[in-house]
This record gives structure tokens, C-alpha cells and sequence, in this order.
């Protein structure tokens, strides 16, 4: 998500206007007498005092519409930082003139998104719980956008990152693929695993497992116990599962995991880490949604994981710059949500680096006013020194200051911050080449950031000043920085507590890395001790070491997540709570089958194998409160580094036999019921009103443990159905074996013709999963053969590139009642991958970018296709069927234009078909991400409906009739 963009050249006008205003304000005359002419560790440079000054005109002469705009957005939609030397406005302007921005307001109305898009803007993200729309939008409108009533603020899109530590340092320029290239690359990765496992047994197909499994003794741990992950789904968020169709063909991951739809992102750090999940946990359900939308989207998927997709133990590796370390904001206030629903919530601690291993670029405590006031307006900088003398600056070191993003926050509550203070980047010529000054009267943020130029520089040093207000507890946060004495004499301070944000929350775990196996492959500055190395094949021990990079905690936390004070009148260093955070530690460095993932380093590898660990203890311990899955994982780790609790590697590493020893653990029956087969008495095909049929209904033991005592009661909600008997025995299923049962069922002759008879079928057997609960539709009557026929016939409609607004279509449907198939086309007169054609059902340039989905007059929705095809394009002459022979996840580029009969990514029959079909149907496509462009043009339902009983005089047969040439299905 950390992008960079090229910088536009500013309009005449602008450039012209903002030296007027300077010129007005007297900020391009020489220097006041006694300004510093030389950079000093206690003041500024003439230079210096000049650029403030006029960044601070800028701010004190906002309307009240700019003052709801960044600051580095509202000059450079000025164009003041062109007229001062060395300044960069540091917004990232695109060479269309566009700048990415969340728009934060009092509610997400149609009226808001309706008058963005008029403005020109793309969305990008939208979240209605939290007011919040991220959107690339043109430069010259954000401050119009930023004077409607419903906008409290326009900020420069808040970036966030990974916990991933890369091979290669910052420093060098990075190989970075094309979309196509990375199309082409997944795409041939799928067809080389595809044929890989057509031309072995089973029991060759070799896999790669993480060296973390072995470190953490969770192979004994699975063998000793007998736990595998049974009952539990374990979910991951973070950037993308690019690969994901790959890693399942390799046989890395099962071909079920529940992906959110429209939520797929892109990268592969979310596969890498389902692997890790699945090597340590390997029965285990996986899910995943990703965080790299917006910071809004993050929290709202979060809260989906588990309130939607019933994720029992939830992992992320991201951290959003904004995340404040004095309050859980809207991503930490989503994990306090989910852990009071009982989830276990996993978090990297990052990789900022620690004060015992001199790694950090972290300063927090009390501002001290040095007394030397700035620029012309106001503002005084505080002192780094403290009691030990007067310094203003923080140098950055060298070796570590490319594209570094520089954080402040101090403690006053989110959204309430009336202290304003400002936070500015020099060189070592004493020049300001970055800034943040954004306001602070009342109602806004405690939050400034600025980045470090993209290629670093020599001597660069920070300064805080307060602008206006109180005193206040500060967090200067230079993320993967790191502070350094300077050469010219600068002394660098470093406090720990560089953990912050959601991983921080109270009943998250934040997670530690230490070395599975080899060390970490570079230096993190030249002239740096040895990166530790791991145990493999032997397990972590008391001897282990924390990676050089891993970040230390512990976190001050001043206010509730509502804003309530936790020490009313002291937002000081002594005030506030202390969270002891990492809590634990766990191995990074491992291998994995995804491409620039193997090996995988960072506290970003660490998290997920904590998580496993959590999936075996809940699979042993179905209902185990948190509480004590906390104190098992506390109590159990190995003390690493220095004696006892310390605030870099927690209580220590984890091992997974120790915790489950702690726990008790046993191996869980889970015996769920089948989808049943119906035999009518009468002979016939179909269940029809007035029969009586035998329903044979299998039980299967999916569990680690034995399933004993099992026995099914088997129940109808539908009035006048009859079961017998209403139970039956099952007795003992072995895991992985199925049991077997006959019930007889009637049916009142009354039933309506396609109303189905749903089956409750509720397993019981002697475990704690039990019992277990699924319901089964029994259609009823003879389905027809004749598939009726349902086309759009309206304009092509254009999707909106990289936008969850999305597009779609509506397709009326009458005369069919209750239906016993649903398929859906994409039709076409003549197929082709020009993206431009008119002629092919769905034209796009890309087709791997796109989410369609089904919604009947029900509201209930099916995905029929979900980020499949790479770059293949076009749509033509294409079914979706149920019964199809392959699945359209299976497609790669190669493919294209897709034509032919796929399995949707949903079942369309049942799901959909719950009620009568009549009414308005609606086909929807969402485009997930950017750069390419296409419409809906020609689609078709193709609904089958049940044979009627003929009236009398009446022929007996029904013709379906077709509008604008659909394809039939196959």
C-alpha cells in the first residue's frame, strides 16, 4: 500500500499566486536579524525559520474549508512549497493530477458518492459503519469536496504496511513486476502444479513445510495429542492471496478456503501465511479478507471474519500509519469487538526495531519546551535533550532513511485533539524538505506524518514543534528508521514502546519473531552485529534469539477506545495504562511454496505460527475461554533474552506440546450429516406431492477422535411432512469413515409443486462438538427439461475500474414460480480477446480483476465468478452451471476468451431458489483493482422450472422462449 507517485508540475497560476501570498506576507525577504545562519543543535537555520514561516502563512490563513484539508494537500494544491528551496510538498500527485485520499464524513450517503464521482473521482473504498470513502480524486477538487457540510475532513489516504522483513534493504531500488507480468507468472506457477499433479500418485505429491513446525514442536504436538485443527477456523488479513488457485493445485492449501468476496486483494503475503496455518494446523478451515482497501476496510473486515465467516482465531501483519499508540482506534476498537465475541486475535508486532538491540528510530516522553521559538506566526520546538541540555533535532540515521514514514501522535483523544503541534524534516544544510502541520483546534486528529525522501539523504534529522496549547506526552515514530548519533555532532534518543496500534489492543496478542532456521541474509545497517540464527531442525530452547528487528513494546495507552481518560487530568509519563506487549514470540524465517516467500522473515511469519498453535489448543479444548488460552500461551513460553519478562520478546518463545500439556488436549469426534439420497416408493424420479420415499442419509466423521454413541434425529419444519423413525442409532464412526441410515418420509399431497421439504438432521455423539446441525431441501416434483430463457436487453453498461460501486444489470423474470435449476450466461455473437469488442457478453482488459455476483428477488446472492483469469480477456458464449466438469477458478489467462461450461464460485440451484424466481434479478460486477476497463454487454438466466400437471384440454408441454440470442446452457 505504500505507493509512490510522480509528483505533477503546478500550473502557472498556482505558482504565481503562492509567491504572491509569500511575497504579501513578507516570507521572501531576507531572514529577521539573529536567525541562525548555520544549523546548531539548538536552533534553526535561516533557511529554515523562512520555510516555517511560510508554511505556517499557509495555515494561518486557511478558509474553513482548508482547514479540513491535509496540510501537505492543501500546499501543494497551492503550489507554496515550488517557491522554497528544497521543500517537497509530499503529497503523492499523480502525472494525472489525481491525489489518493480518505474522505472522512458524517455519513456515507449516495448523495456523497454521486457528487464524488461527478468531481471526477474513482472510489476506491467505501465504509458505511465508519463514515469513510478512500478515493482518487483530482487535486484541484479537494477543497471543494472538503467544503460540503457532511465532510469533516479530506486526508491524504492513510498508507499501511506489512510486517514482512525483505531481503533486500530499502535502499535499493526494488524489481518490481508489471500487472502482466505477475498475471503471467501466477499463471504459469498454476499450470506447471496442474501438471505436476496429474503425473503423480497422491502419495508422492510432495509438499514443503514450514521449518516453524518443527521449531515449535507442533509435529509432536499433532502426534502426542492428536490434534489437528478439527472445529476450528483460523483466518488471516493481509495484503492479497494472488496465488492462492496455485498453493491449492501444489497441494500447500485445501481448495476450500472462504475467501470474502471482493476482498481478495493483491500480493501474497495472505497465502504465505495461510500456508503457515496450514502446515502447523493442517485440519484447520482457513479464511481470509484483505486489509490493504483502507484503514476503514481493515476494521469492517475484521468484524466480518468473525461475525460473518465465524473465524475462531483471526492473524493480521499490517500496521496503518494513523493507528494511534494512545487509543484503540477504529482498527484496534474492531479487535476489541471480536475478542469480546470470544475470538483469539493474532498480530504482528512489526519490525521497527528495539532499544536493546540499537535497531529502533522511537522517541516518547513528555514535550519539553526548548524556549527557541519558530518561524514568524508561533510555535516553539521541543527539546530532545531534556534535563541533559538543549537539542531540537532528532538525526536519522543514514543508512536507514529512504522513504521512511515519520509519525507523531501525543495524548489527546481521537477526534478531540485542541493542541496543535507540527512535525517538520531537515537536512543537514538546516533546509526543510518535509512537513505536517495539519490543525488541531477542537475536532481533530493528535496525528501528524511526513515521509523521508525515497532514496534517503545524509544528516536528516527531525524536529517537533507545538504550534499552539498544552503540554503533551509525545510518540515520534520513525517506522523501519532508525535514530543515529550524526556526524556533526546531533545525539540520537530512542525510548522502547515502538509497538502501536491494534496489535496493541488488550486482549490481542502481539507476536514477536525469532529464527526457525537460518538467519536473516543481510545486515539491517552495515556495520551491524549477526542476525541470529534458528534452531531446525531441533526445537526453540532457552538459548533462542530474538530477531535484530523485532519491535519492543511496552505501550502507554491514555484513553478508553471511546475517549474516556484512564487517568483523568494526567496524559503525562506518569499517566495512562501500560500494556506489557509483545506478550509472546514465535519463528519467522521460514520456507513456503509462494514465490519471494520462501524464505519468509519478519514478525509477519511469526504471527500466523501463534495462531496455529492457538487453532490445536481450541481443537483439543473446543470452548476454552480465551482467558485460559492466554494463560496457557503466557505461562508455557520459553524465557529468550534477558531473564523474565522483557519488552521485545514477551514471556517468550511458545512451544506447542508445552501449551497443549498445559491445556490438556484430546483428539474431537465431528460427525456431520450428508447430503441424503431420496428414492421415491412409487419408482419415480422425483419427490412428488402425496409420496412417501426413503431418505438414506449419511453421517461423517470428519474429526480427529472417534465419534461413539452417534445417533441422528431427523425432523422437518415443513407442515404435513412426516419422518419415521424421527431416530435412529449410527453407533461408533472412525475418523474419516461414514455411517449410513434409511428414514422414510411422506409428503402431504397439499405441498405446493417446487415448494421444497427442508430436513433438519441433527447429529449427536459423545464429544464436545457435539451435536451438529444441517438442514437439507428436498425439491419437490418433476423438474422440467426445458430451461425458460431471461436476457438483458439494455445498453452495455461500463465497470468502473478499481471500485466497489461496481456495475450492474437488471433481468426480469415471469411466468416461472418455484425453479429447480438456475444457470447464468455470459453470452455473445463472436468470441475474441480484443477488450474492445462489442461483440463478446462481457468486454474487459483484464478479467482476473472482476467479482460477479447473482442476486435473486430473495436477496439471496451467489458469486458466480471471484478474481479468476489472470489477464485473460473477455467473457463470451460462457455457462455457468452447477454441474459443470470444472470449476472457473481453475482458469488461467490461457484461457481466454472464456467461453464454454464453468462451475460458478457458488452454487446458483438451492441457494438462490429458496423462494419463487419471479421478479427482478440482478447481475453485478466489482472491479478489485486498477487499470483496466470493460462492460457488461449480453448475459441471460436460464431457469427450469417443475412439470404441471396438464389442465384439462390443455397440452401438456411448455415452450421456453429466448430473448437477444442467450447461450443455452449444456
Amino acid at each position: 500500500m505504500r505507493r509512490t507517485r510522480s509528483t505533477r508540475s503546478r500550473s502557472t497560476v498556482l505558482t504565481a499566486g503562492a509567491a504572491a501570498l509569500l511575497a504579501a506576507l513578507g516570507l521572501v525577504s531576507p531572514p529577521a536579524a539573529g536567525a541562525a545562519t548555520a544549523s546548531t543543535p539548538d536552533a534553526f537555520t535561516e533557511t529554515a525559520q523562512q520555510q516555517i514561516a511560510a508554511l505556517q502563512a499557509v495555515k494561518t490563513g486557511r478558509s474553513a474549508a482548508e482547514s479540513k484539508v491535509d496540510s501537505k494537500l492543501l500546499v501543494a494544491e497551492k503550489g507554496v512549497a515550488k517557491q522554497l528551496t528544497a521543500l517537497q510538498s509530499g503529497a503523492a500527485v499523480s502525472s494525472a493530477g489525481t491525489v489518493l485520499v480518505d474522505i472522512r464524513a458524517s455519513k456515507v450517503t449516495p448523495d456523497l458518492i454521486g457528487s464524488l464521482t461527478k468531481a471526477g473521482a474513482g472510489i476506491r473504498a467505501v465504509s458505511d459503519r465508519y463514515g469513510s470513502v478512500r478515493a482518487e480524486v483530482p487535486l484541484n477538487q479537494v477543497t471543494a469536496i472538503a467544503a460540503r457540510g457532511d465532510v469533516r475532513r479530506v486526508e491524504q489516504a492513510d498508507q499501511a504496511m506489512t510486517a514482512r522483513e525483505l531481503a533486500t534493504p530499502a535502499t535499493t531500488p526494488a524489481k518490481t513486476e508489471t500487472k502482466q507480468q505477475k498475471a503471467d507468472r501466477i499463471a504459469g506457477e498454476l499450470r506447471q502444479a496442474v501438471a505436476a499433479k496429474s503425473q503423480r500418485s497422491a502419495a508422492a505429491a510432495a509438499t514443503l513445510t514450514s521449518e516453524g513446525d518443527r521449531a515449535h514442536n507442533a509435529d509432536l504436538a499433532r502426534q502426542q495429542f492428536g490434534v489437528t485443527g478439527v472445529g476450528v477456523k483460523a483466518c488471516a488479513l493481509s495484503d492479497g492471496v494472488d496465488s492462492l488457485a496455485a498453493s491449492q493445485a501444489k497441494g500447500e492449501l485445501p481448495p476450500n478456503v472462504d475467501v470474502i468476496a471482493g476482498q481478495e486483494g493483491e500480493g501474497d503475503e495472505g497465502t504465505a501465511m495461510l500456508e503457515i496455518i496450514h502446515d502447523l494446523a493442517p485440519n484447520a478451515a482457513l479464511g481470509f479478507a484483505s486489509a490493504f482497501n483502507s484503514d476503514a476496510s481493515f476494521a469492517d473486515n475484521i468484524r466480518k471474519l468473525r461475525f460473518e465467516s465465524h473465524c475462531d482465531v483471526i492473524v493480521d501483519d499490517v500496521i496503518y500509519f494513523k493507528e494511534s499508540p494512545f487509543q484503540d482506534w477504529i482498527i484496534a476498537q474492531a479487535v476489541n469487538d471480536v475478542t469480546a465475541d470470544g475470538a483469539l486475535y493474532f498480530s504482528s508486532a512489526g519490525n521497527e526495531g528495539n532499544v536493546a538491540d540499537g535497531t529502533a528510530g522511537h522517541w516518547e516522553g513528555d514535550f519539553v519546551d526548548s524556549g527557541k521559538s519558530v518561524g514568524k506566526f508561533a510555535g516553539v520546538a521541543h527539546n530532545f535533550a531534556g534535563a541533559a541540555g538543549n537539542q531540537i533535532y532528532e538525526p536519522v540515521s543514514d543508512a536507514s532513511s529512504a522513504g521512511v514514514p515519520v509519525t507523531l501522535h501525543w495524548s489527546d483523544p481521537i477526534g478531540h485533539s485542541a493542541n496543535d503541534y507540527d512535525l517538520y524534516l531537515l537536512n543537514a544544510a538546516g533546509a526543510v524538505v518535509s512537513f505536517s502541520q495539519n490543525v488541531q483546534d477542537g475536532t481533530q486528529d493528535p496525528y501528524e506524518i511526513l515521509q523521508t525522501p525515497l532514496f534517503g539523504g545524509t544528516g536528516l534529522r527531525l524536529a517537533v514543534v507545538k504550534f499552539s496549547g498544552q503540554n503533551r506526552y509525545l510518540s515520534l515514530s520513525a517506522l523501519r528508521g532508525r535514530f543515529k548519533d550524526s556526524a556533526d555532532g546531533l545525539k540520537a534518543y530512542n525510548t522502547p514502546g515502538v509497538t502501536v496500534g491494534h496489535s496493541a489492543a488488550r486482549d490481542a496478542f502481539s507476536v514477536a519473531a525469532a529464527p526457525a532456521a537460518k538467519a536473516f541474509g543481510r545486515a539491517l545497517e552495515p556495520g551491524d552485529p549477526a542476525n541470529p540464527a534458528g534452531p531446525y531442525p531441533g526445537a526453540f530452547s532457552s538459548t533462542t534469539k530474538a530477531e535484530r528487528f523485532t519491535s519492543d513494546g511496552p505501550r502507554r495507552v491514555f484513553y478508553e477506545a471511546d475517549g474516556t481518560p484512564i487517568t483523568p487530568g494526567n496524559v503525562s509519563s506518569t499517566g495512562g495504562e501500560v500494556r506489557n506487549k509483545p506478550e509472546i514470540t514465535a519463528a519467522d524465517g521460514v520456507q513456503t511454496s509462494v514465490t519471494g516467500f520462501n524464505p519468509f522473515f519478519g514478525t509477519s511469519a511469526a504471527a500466523p505460527h501463534a495462531a496455529a498453535i492457538a487453532s490445536l489448543v481450541l481443537s483439543g479444548n473446543p470452548g476454552l475461554p480465551p482467558s485460559e488460552v492466554r494463560e496457557a500461551l503466557i505461562n508455557t513460553a520459553i524465557d529468550i533474552e534477558t531473564p523474565g519478562r522483557d519488552n521485545f520478546t514477551g514471556a517468550g518463545v511458545i512451544l506447542a506440546d508445552k501449551v497443549l500439556a498445559y491445556t490438556g488436549a484430546s483428539p474431537q469426534p465431528l460427525a456431520v450429516a450428508k447430503q441424503p439420497t431420496v428414492t421415491p416408493a412409487d419408482g419415480g424420479s422425483a419427490l412428488d406431492p402425496g409420496d412417501t420415499a426413503k431418505v438414506t442419509l449419511p453421517v461423517t466423521n470428519e474429526g480427529d477422535g472417534t465419534a461413539v454413541s452417534t445417533s441422528v434425529v431427523l425432523s422437518s419444519p415443513t407442515p404435513g411432512v412426516t419422518v419415521a423413525p424421527r431416530s435412529k442409532s449410527y453407533g461408533t464412526i472412525s475418523p474419516g469413515q461414514t455411517g449410513v441410515n434409511d428414514f422414510t418420509i411422506t409428503v402431504p399431497a397439499t405441498q405446493q409443486l417446487g415448494a421444497p421439504v427442508v430436513l433438519n438432521a441433527r447429529v449427536t455423539f459423545a464429544g464436545a462438538h457435539s451435536p451438529t446441525t444441517t438442514s437439507f431441501s428436498l425439491p419437490v416434483g418433476t423438474p422440467s427439461p426445458v430451461a425458460q430463457d431471461f436476457a438483458y436487453a439494455g445498453a452495455p453498461v461500463a465497470i468502473p475500474d478499481n471500485s466497489p460501486v461496481g456495475a450492474s444489470v437488471s433481468i426480469p423474470v415471469t411466468g416461472v414460480g418455484r425453479a429447480s435449476k438456475v444457470t447464468f450466461s455470459v453470452d455473445g455473437t463472436t468470441c475474441s480477446t480484443d477488450p474492445t469488442s462489442t461483440t463478446v457478453g462481457l468486454n474487459h482488459s483484464y478479467v482476473g480483476d472482476l467479482v460477479g455476483t447473482l442476486t435473486a428477488p430473495s436477496g439471496a446472492k451467489a458469486t458466480v465468478f471471484q478474481r479468476n483469469g489472470g489477464s485473460g480477456k473477455n467473457l463470451c458464449q460462457v455457462v455457468f452451471a452447477d454441474n459443470a466438469a470444472a470449476a472457473f477458478s481453475t482458469v488461467t489467462s490461457a484461457n481466454a476468451p472464456f467461453t464454454g461450461s464453468w462451475r460458478p464460485t457458488q452454487a446458483l440451484t438451492g441457494g438462490l431458489t429458496g423462494a419463487a424466481v419471479d421478479g427482478t434479478w440482478t447481475f453485478g460486477v466489482v472491479d478489485a483493482a486498477g487499470g483496466d476497463a470493460g462492460s457488461i454487454r449480453s448475459v441471460a438466466l436460464h431457469i427450469n422450472g417443475f412439470v404441471q400437471p396438464p389442465a384439462a384440454g390443455a397440452p401438456s408441454n411448455v415452450r421456453g422462449y429466448t430473448n437477444n440470442g442467450p447461450v443455452h446452457p449444456l
